[in-house]
């Protein structure tokens, strides 16, 4: 356990940026994720671009399709140590 160190956040991530990083790495487009959550593609554009907030709903919807919790999408960059020190 000596030689363990923290891993480092290196970027600040988004909502958006989380869902769009989470389903590319699946290889999907927007139509696709579309197709599989019944949101129309131009909300999910506007979810990854962080002009409309995703809701606990669409957030469940999401994460479902994306095979993830929604925690992962909802909360990307959640510290808690920052969360404990507040």
């Amino acid at each position: 356990m000596k030689d363990y160190k923290k891993a480092k956040k290196r970027i600040e991530v988004s909502i958006g940026e989380s869902v769009r990083i989470i389903r590319e790495l699946q290889e999907l487009s927007q139509n696709e994720l579309s197709l599989m959550t019944g949101i129309p593609q131009s909300t999910i554009s506007a979810i990854e671009h962080d002009k409309i907030k995703i809701g606990v709903e669409r957030a469940k919807i999401l994460a479902r399709a994306l095979k993830c919790h929604p925690a992962v999408l909802v909360f990307p960059g959640w510290d808690i140590d920052h969360e404990i020190a507040a």
